[in-house]
This record gives structure tokens, C-alpha cells and sequence, in this order.
């Protein structure tokens, strides 16, 4: 059965089904096979179920959010100003590059979005400063995963939906791990120009004068960081809520930069609704295959086998971020999340581990899958704004950021401090 499931699944996905339509037909198929009973029949109540939950209303109005810092220019003026700030280090502007990743991350909610965003401003840089194009490209890439981590974050929302886990410990426990991999991130950047000097590109010249005057444009990102996450630590709004504010003030932030428009607001506006929507139709899907999945047996199957094994807890957690790292490779990221969290999570917690801080560790899984080939969705989305040259320039230059990722889940497993002391003091 769990075999039939998994070949299935990638077969679909090889055929470039739309990943919503994939998991809704599978769910049917595996209906069809395994089930006496017309499972398919509670489509429409798992719809429902799937769709009423208030806490995914934040989801459009993080991405929203982040459209509106995107089509407004403040992320332009924010990279320009962390130039100021980043380039003396040893790499240059590819500091810059995972600082704004980093800044835009604590508002936006995406790893695409933060992507897309950060290189649209910075690529031009590569030929007129001189950059390693392959490691510079990397660092745009593996920075733009922060968006997922540094909460707010969409993916969290989903996690915490998926597992009846509180959101608001979770994005507290993705908090510090997320600025200490922007940290590992830029080491691993001063580390390869230390080694290699001619990837470092040209050097900018600046002075405090220039740092001091550039201070303005980043006050938009920690203002708006400090009335999310502000509002939800100290109790004064749901996740939800502050979600809400956020869109606010950043409006009121387009406003008073006169860069507020019926045009930018459209733009905004659209871009929302089409990723809604996919995130939306992919939860729908989910929430179908694995009403199927506990239907058939299989969640209790796959728990039997995983505790038949006879592992240490220590033994099955690795040989679960083991099959992450290598799902990750074949599956996009949002499906390969609300496909297999609701089956492992509860395995997990058995053995003895905090669901915050697994939470933590699947983000961080998931970061990782964006920047693996042969389907890593940060890959081609840096490609895409790149607009020339081979994918596998981002594949290679993203490569150092992966083993970066994979210090930083050893680094939570022995020191798991690093996630839980701000969930901790909360409790």
C-alpha cells in the first residue's frame, strides 16, 4: 500500500499534473482500490472543513503584504540601503543580498516572494560589480528561503493548522534559528570569497556619512516587523489579527513614501489572489488525501513500520530528515508538507520530541528541499528572474547553502535551546 502511494505520487508529479490536481487524484485512486466505502463522497465537507479554519485568513493577508513591499519599491530602497551597511565584508553585495532576504523575510511570509524580490533589485549587480555569477545567484536563492523561517511565515500557519500546533510558539521558535542561519549564511559567503577573493567582485566604497543617511529606508521592515510579531507576543492580536495590522501599516508606509496607487494597489491585489488560490486549492487537495490516507489505514501502517523498525528516537528522527532531504528533491515543498507533516508529526511527538520544535526542523527541511535540484522552486525562481544562461548556474551556486542548511538542523538537534527559549519563556 505505501508503495503503491509513493509511486503514484511521482509519477503524477513527473507528468507535470498540477500539484493540487495530483493529490486530489490520488486520493481518488487510492479510494477506488483500497476502500469499500465511497470515500469520495466527503469532498465537499473536506473542503469546507479545510477552508473555515479562521487562522488561514493571515495567509492572503501575508502575501498581500509582501506584494505590496514588492510593488511599492520600499524593497528596493531597503537593499540599497543594507548595501551600505554589509558590503565592507569579504563577498560584498552577496551580503547584501541574504541581509535583505532576511529584512523582507521578517514581513513577507515567502521564500518565493522574498526570492523573486531581493534578485529582481540585485542581479544587474553581477555583471557591473564583477560577482562569481554562480555563487552570487546562490546566495539570492538560499537567502530567499528565510522567508519561511523568520515567522511571520505561511508555511508556519500551515504546520500549526496541520498539527493542532500553537502558532504563536512556532513562529517564537523560528525566531532565532532564522537569524542564525542569515548568520551561517553570510559566514559561508566570507568563507568562499576568503578562499577564492575574485568571487568577491568589486569593492564599494562607502562611509558612515552614507550609512547613517540610509538608515530611513530600513526602518520600513523592523517597523513592520515590530507591529506583527509585537502585536502577537505581547498578546495584543491573534496571528490572524496581526496579520491585518500588518497589511495596515504598510499601506500607511506606501502612503507616506507617495508611492500608494490604484495601479500598485491592482497589481498587489491580483498577485494575491493567484497565489491564494494555488496555496488554497493544495490545502483542499490535502486535507481530501489524508482524510483517504487515515480512511485506508495507512497513517497507523506507516506508524507500525516506523516503530517496528526498533530505532532509538535519536535513529528514526535522522532517518526522517534523511527522507525529507530526499522527498524534497522530487516534490514541491507546500504539498510534500501537508502530504506527509499529519502522518509523521504524531510519530514524532511518541518518541519523546517537542511539536514546536519539530515544526522548526520541517521548516528547515523544507528550506532545504527549495534549494535542491532537481525541483527546487527557489531555483527556478531565481532562473526566472535571472532571464538567461542554464539552470544549473543557481543549482551549483546554491550547492554550499544546502550543506549550510543541513549544519543548521544538526545544530538544532544538539543545542535545541536554540528554537525553544523564547517558546519556553512564553509557557
Amino acid at each position: 500500500m505505501i508503495a503503491t502511494t509513493v509511486f503514484v505520487l511521482l509519477a503524477m508529479l513527473a507528468m507535470s499534473i498540477p500539484v493540487a490536481a495530483v493529490l486530489g487524484m490520488l486520493g481518488l485512486v487510492l479510494d477506488q482500490i483500497y476502500t469499500f466505502l465511497p470515500l469520495w463522497r466527503a469532498v465537499g465537507e473536506n473542503a469546507w472543513v479545510s477552508n473555515i479554519n479562521v487562522i488561514l485568513v493571515a495567509v492572503p493577508l501575508f502575501i498581500m503584504l509582501g506584494e505590496i513591499l514588492l510593488r511599492s519599491g520600499i524593497a528596493e530602497k531597503m537593499y540599497a540601503a543594507a548595501t551600505h551597511w554589509l558590503s565592507w565584508l569579504p563577498g560584498g553585495l552577496m551580503h547584501s543580498n541574504i541581509g535583505s532576504c532576511a529584512m523582507f523575510a521578517a514581513v513577507s511570509g515567502s521564500s518565493v516572494a522574498t526570492a523573486a524580490t531581493i534578485g529582481t533589485v540585485a542581479i544587474e549587480q553581477i555583471e557591473k560589480r564583477g560577482y562569481n555569477e554562480r555563487f552570487f545567484l546562490g546566495t539570492i536563492a538560499a537567502g530567499g528561503t528565510i522567508g519561511i523561517l523568520i515567522p511571520p511565515s505561511i508555511n508556519m500557519i500551515v504546520y500549526g493548522v496541520l498539527t493542532q500546533t500553537s502558532i504563536v510558539q512556532v513562529y517564537l521558535a523560528g525566531f532565532t534559528p532564522g537569524f542564525v542561519l542569515a548568520g551561517l549564511f553570510m559566514l559561508t559567503v566570507a568563507i568562499g570569497c576568503i578562499i577564492k577573493p575574485e568571487w568577491g567582485g568589486e569593492k564599494i566604497e562607502t562611509n558612515w556619512q552614507n550609512r547613517i543617511r540610509s538608515l530611513p529606508d530600513l526602518l520600513p521592515p523592523i517597523l513592520l516587523f515590530v507591529v506583527i510579531i509585537g502585536s502577537i507576543y505581547f498578546g495584543i492580536a491573534t496571528p490572524t489579527e496581526s496579520a491585518a495590522l500588518g497589511v495596515i501599516a504598510a499601506l500607511i508606509l506606501v502612503a507616506f513614501h507617495k508611492r500608494l496607487s490604484f495601479t500598485m494597489l491592482r497589481q498587489a491585489i491580483e498577485g494575491t489572489m493567484r497565489s491564494t488560490g494555488m496555496i488554497m486549492a493544495i490545502l483542499v487537495a490535502a486535507f481530501f488525501l489524508n482524510f483517504v490516507l487515515t480512511g485506508i489505514g495507512l497513517t497507523h501502517k506507516v506508524n507500525a513500520l516506523i516503530t517496528g523498525l526498533g530505532w532509538t528516537p535519536m535513529e528514526t528522527l535522522i532517518g526522517i530528515i534523511a527522507f525529507y532531504v530526499v522527498l524534497g528533491m522530487f516534490m514541491e515543498t507546500l504539498s510534500m508538507m501537508v502530504a506527509t507533516v499529519p502522518i509523521i508529526t504524531p510519530v514524532v511527538v511518541s518518541l519523546g520530541f517537542d511539536p514546536v520544535w519539530f515544526g522548526v526542523i520541517i521548516i528547515l527541511l523544507i528550506e532545504t528541499a527549495m534549494i535542491t535540484p532537481p525541483v527546487g522552486i527557489n531555483l527556478f525562481v531565481v532562473q526566472g528572474v535571472r532571464g538567461r544562461g542554464a539552470l544549473h548556474d543557481v543549482m551549483i551556486g546554491a550547492a554550499p547553502f544546502v550543506l549550510t542548511l543541513i549544519v543548521m538542523i544538526v545544530l538544532l538537534i544538539v543545542f535545541p535551546e536554540i528554537a525553544m527559549w523564547l517558546p519556553n519563556m512564553g509557557r
